[in-house]
């Protein structure tokens, strides 16, 4: 029994300090460890060779601002987790270790019809297929994170009203998954996953206040306050698309007029474009239409980004982002959409908050909530575990 502020325990406290650091971030100089964690370089040295003579930590050779430096990562049997992504029309898993690595990743199509059972049925179905397909030992999953397009309440962790998957609303996600596959699961909203997964390793690395949008058949935003998803208390912060745009405009699905989620989600913007360009058409296809000069479509698109904007300015006047990551298929049209967004910015936000903001496409294309699931799943995760060999043995960003 180690005693409160001893010796022991302050060692205790500053070796998960750095296995803490090291796990989040993938890889780490020793450098930036010490400007972490706050310890000082040399006892950020002794720990680091302590870790890798223990085997939790690899050392490699790197270079940082020109200069020698050494690579601290987590060893690349410590563990693994596991990510897990419901949206409209798929399933998506990722399977990665604790250095931020993806050993097996597959996707395919779900029904929207589908009943809750049936869905994680399917999850477990591709989460046993990609470990076998890895060879990894199931004893090292040290966690899941799991996506779905809906609130979750955080004291209860029931999901919420959801119009993408209407057939689950009053699931209880992490309890279904989590006692198919018999590990701990760790669940949130599909935008919030979006922007821990751009915040790790896409368009929001190296910010630290951020707000990633998706659009898609609702919008919705993740919302990063200080380094961590802020989800408030309710664990319905984010919910940009219900911003009231015009009072007397659509009615929306949450009872309301004129949410900016009716100018700016496929299901109330592919209809103005049905007369001309048939009931087929999706908004990957009018993306890919206006990229290729299509007039309507890029009119359409236009419009969407404006209205966006000034969703987003409102976001710029309360919480002041340093930027701001447009997710889903939408970002795929990059300028077309981007520019408009800007330009409400620039008109509606106060001018030092849209000086300070940047707007960009996100970097992770799909990927993005499965890598943020991967990286929830990460950050769920006990230290301690690690270093008290639970794992055995315990490599930098995902690729």
């Amino acid at each position: 029994m180690e005693t409160p502020g001893s010796q022991s325990s302050l060692h205790r406290a500053n070796l998960e300090r750095v296995v803490r650091a090291v796990r989040l971030a993938g890889s780490l100089t020793q450098a930036e460890i010490a400007r972490t964690t706050g310890l000082s370089a040399a006892t950020v040295s002794n720990i680091v060779r302590e870790l890798k003579d223990g085997g939790t930590v690899e050392v490699t050779p790197t270079s940082a601002g020109g200069r020698r430096a050494r690579s601290v990562s987590l060893s690349g049997d410590a563990g693994i987790v596991i990510g897990v992504d419901f949206g409209h029309t798929h399933l998506r898993v990722a399977v990665g270790n604790l250095a931020h690595q993806v050993l097996a990743e597959e996707s395919e199509p779900l029904d929207v019809d589908a009943s809750a059972a049936q869905g994680f049925d399917r999850a477990e179905q591709l989460v046993n297929r990609l470990i076998a397909a890895t060879g990894v030992d199931r004893t090292k999953i040290a966690g899941v994170g799991l996506g779905v397009p809906g609130p979750i309440d955080v004291e209860s962790g029931t999901l919420g009203s959801t119009a993408i998957l209407p057939g689950w609303t009053g699931t209880k996600p992490a309890e279904e998954l989590g006692g198919r596959l018999g590990v701990p699961v760790h669940v949130d909203n599909d935008a919030n996953l979006g922007a821990l997964g751009e915040l790790v390793w896409g368009s929001g690395r190296g910010v630290r206040d951020l707000a990633y949008i998706k659009v898609a058949s609702g919008v919705g935003a993740g919302l990063v306050i200080s380094g961590k998803i802020y989800r408030g208390p309710g664990g319905t912060a984010g919910e940009i698309g219900h911003i009231t745009l015009d009072e007397s405009g659509p009615v929306c699905r949450c009872g309301n007029r004129g949410c900016l989620e009716t100018f700016a989600a496929a299901r109330y913007v592919l209809p103005l474009l049905q007369s001309s360009h048939g009931t087929d058409l999706t908004m990957e296809g009018v993306v890919r239409l206006a990229r290729d000069g299509d007039p309507g479509c890029r009119r359409v698109i236009a419009d969407v980004g404006r209205h966006i904007g000034s969703g987003v300015a409102n976001l710029c006047n309360l919480l002041n982002p340093s930027r701001v990551v447009l997710g889903g298929d939408l970002a795929e049209a990059g300028e077309l959409v981007l520019g408009p967004i800007r330009e409400s910015v620039g008109r509606y936000a106060i001018p030092s908050a849209a000086r300070q903001l940047s707007v960009l496409p996100g970097a992770l294309g799909g990927r993005a909530e499965v890598l943020g699931a991967l990286a929830l799943a990460l950050s769920e995760m006990g230290d301690s575990t690690l270093l008290d060999g639970s794992l055995t043995t315990a490599t930098p960003a995902f690729t």
